[in-house]
């Protein structure tokens, strides 16, 4: 109930106050100055109190605060102490650390509040579908080209590890991007893809572009695969066809249903070629790689109509939309019909570059949610000092370490395969590993950042702390560039190609990580752990050739979540062998080798994967529906 003072004589209801009328004159301009001198103090006559707010009372929670992300990170200083002592990447990760909570991260916050729009016509009715994006969108574009975020793993100023540092700095960058990561993961696979085939002349100049640090020349790259028929099957999903022009190029007529960052610059895209009777291949042999610009030299769309921006659960920042291609110019850059091996190097990129997400999307969390905890103070104590709430953060932690030290390997051995030094094993790891790893940290992700929203309890749920937003973000991390099931199924692919060899390099390397724990040493019981999931493993994948090819496809969710968890375990256990290590290090990777490393061989023992639960699946999933068979 509010109350309004004015001399002695007050009369107040819920809702009403009265107040003698030449009482209220009188003070009239009393009050307006209170308003001049002060907003906090009721202005006082003779008589007592004239005016007062009502009370809102005097506390105010204090937000979490965002530090220098690289300053706030032990793990990734000590492993880049480690493994690339550099003074110069040291200050480098600083200083750009220190730009992201000064200057970045506001801009991320601006590029969600204003998301981008479409306008079909100009004020004269004619077509120009302009994607209109906001200065801070612009402004990412400058920064990225600024701190080389896709040069650096190009200019190969720290030899092999060149793509561990620009992953690290892109690890720090992602959470603050306002999604401006998606049109970088894209650029850096679109340069990949063009270095790898030779760079010819009609590309040239937009490779130099890419890997520029010239805001000025800088591009950025789209990624136009997906049709109406879906995404992950290119090969039965593409109608896109590419008609020959006299002069060597082509014109793609087609649509596209979903094109990332659809305001770049160029962008890669498949298509098929006719014959001359206007036929096409079908299956993935029939499909090309052609590079195109999406702008024409006035500035105006190159064949292109957008039809429409996607409404999507997150990424809203960045313009994601449906294209109907009419006469786009384009020149095909692989060899007709290799459209899809073209692009293997394309999917290693912008799948480390989904993990790089993935991962800084739980330290963020972590980071933010541990900062809080210093801060809010209930139930007599802060959260830092409540056991539970430590025990679930600690728990996120792990997961976020183990996360991270597979993002750090998969980079390293890329770094390794493009100086051309790596071995045999290496690259088998590389093709293996890629996959898993975004396959499992893109449902880690999930997981982490939603545990810490609750962290913030109430306060995790609302917009305008910006905690919602990372939520829905992190979504897609698990269905872009292939979802669960798709990479899943990809990772037995990649064991058949190879006759298993992934796999015997995946042991040994296992073994190797784990070799130099000594018997007396703290580290045993998650040795154990991982020895004795390694040698379970070892024999289910043996029995599994003796049976139906129906049991490896329903294992290999659980075959992949296997891979990733023992692997995960090997690279705690050695983080945690090295000179600089924590006891923090040796606790993270006890903690993860106490889980079940080896859920497929747990599901197997309880008859998961017999081939007889396809139908009782079937049976449970469409009982009572119209569409039980």
């Amino acid at each position: 109930m509010a109350l309004l003072w004015l001399g002695q004589q007050v009369v107040s209801t819920r809702n009403r106050v009265w107040f003698p009328l030449s009482r209220s004159l009188s003070c009239s301009s009393r009050v307006q100055q209170s308003w001049t001198d002060s907003r906090e103090q009721p202005v006082e006559s003779p008589e007592g109190p004239v005016f007062s707010r009502s009370s809102i009372g005097k506390f105010f929670q204090d937000k979490p605060l965002l530090k220098n992300p690289f300053l706030e990170d032990a793990l990734l200083r000590n492993y880049l102490r480690r493994h690339l002592p550099s003074r110069d990447v040291e200050e480098d990760l600083t200083k750009f650390g220190e730009r992201i909570v000064q200057e970045i991260d506001a801009l991320g916050l601006e590029c969600e509040e204003n998301p981008p729009r479409l306008r079909h016509f100009d004020a004269w009715g004619r077509r120009v579908d302009h994607i209109l994006t906001c200065p801070a969108w612009a402004r990412m574009k400058e920064i990225s080209a600024e701190e080389g975020l896709v040069a650096a793993g190009y200019e190969k100023r720290f030899g092999e590890w060149s793509r561990v540092y620009q992953m690290s700095k892109l690890f720090l960058y992602a959470p603050s991007a306002g999604l401006y990561s998606c049109p970088l993961a894209m650029t850096d696979g679109a340069a990949k893809v063009i270095e790898s085939l030779g760079g010819a002349s009609s590309v040239e100049e937009a490779f130099q572009r890419l890997t520029s640090r010239d805001p000025k020349r800088f591009w950025t790259s789209g990624q136009w695969m997906t049709e109406r028929k879906g995404g992950s099957d290119v090969a039965s999903g593409t109608e896109t066809v590419a008609w020959p022009q006299a002069d060597g190029t082509y014109k793609l007529q087609g649509f596209k249903w979903f094109t990332s960052a659809t305001d770049a610059d160029m962008t890669l895209t498949l298509a098929r070629i006719p014959d001359k009777a206007g036929r096409t291949k079908q299956g993935s042999g029939g499909l090309s790689l052609f590079y195109a610009e999406v702008r024409d030299g006035q500035g105006n769309l190159n064949g292109i109509e957008v039809q429409r921006l996607k409404d999507k659960l997150g990424t809203r920042q960045m313009p994601t939309a449906e294209v109907l291609l009419h006469g786009l110019p384009a020149h095909r850059i692989s060899e007709e019909g290799r459209g899809v091996a073209s692009i293997a190097n394309m999917l290693t990129l912008t799948r480390i570059h989904n993990t790089v997400s993935a991962v800084a999307s739980m330290r963020r969390m972590v980071q933010l949610s541990r900062e809080y905890a210093t801060k809010r103070f209930v139930f007599g104590k802060f959260l830092k000092d409540h056991p539970l709430h430590v025990q679930t953060m600690a728990r996120m932690e792990v997961e976020t370490r183990a996360a991270f030290l597979l993002l750090m390997e998969v980079c390293r051995l890329l770094g390794r395969e493009e100086g051309g030094v790596a071995s045999d094993m290496e690259l088998h790891l590389l093709r293996l590993l890629t996959t898993v790893a975004k396959l499992y940290t893109g449902k880690q992700a999930v997981a982490v950042v939603s545990e810490g929203l609750e962290c913030f309890g109430g306060q995790g749920y609302i917009e305008d702390t910006g905690l919602p937003r990372m939520l829905r973000d992190a979504q897609v991390l698990s269905i872009w560039e292939g979802t669960t099931n798709i990479l899943a199924l990809d990772v037995l692919r990649c064991i058949s190609k190879t006759s298993g060899q992934v796999l015997d390099s995946f042991f040994a390397d296992v073994k190797m990580k784990t070799l130099g724990v000594g018997a007396d040493h703290a580290l045993r019981p998650a040795v154990g752990a991982v020895n004795s999931a390694l040698s379970t493993l070892g024999q289910f994948m043996r029995s599994a050739v003796q049976r139906p090819p129906v049991v490896m496809e329903m294992a290999a969710r659980d075959l992949a979540y296997t891979l990733a968890r023992v692997y995960m375990g090997a690279l705690l256990i050695n983080h945690a062998c090295w000179d600089g290590a924590s006891q923090a290090d040796v606790y993270a990777a006890l903690r993860w080798c106490e889980q079940d490393l080896c859920p497929v061989v747990t599901k197997d023992a309880r008859g998961n994967y017999d081939p007889k639960t396809k139908a009782m699946d079937s049976a449970l999933v469409y009982e009572g529906s119209s569409l039980e068979t």
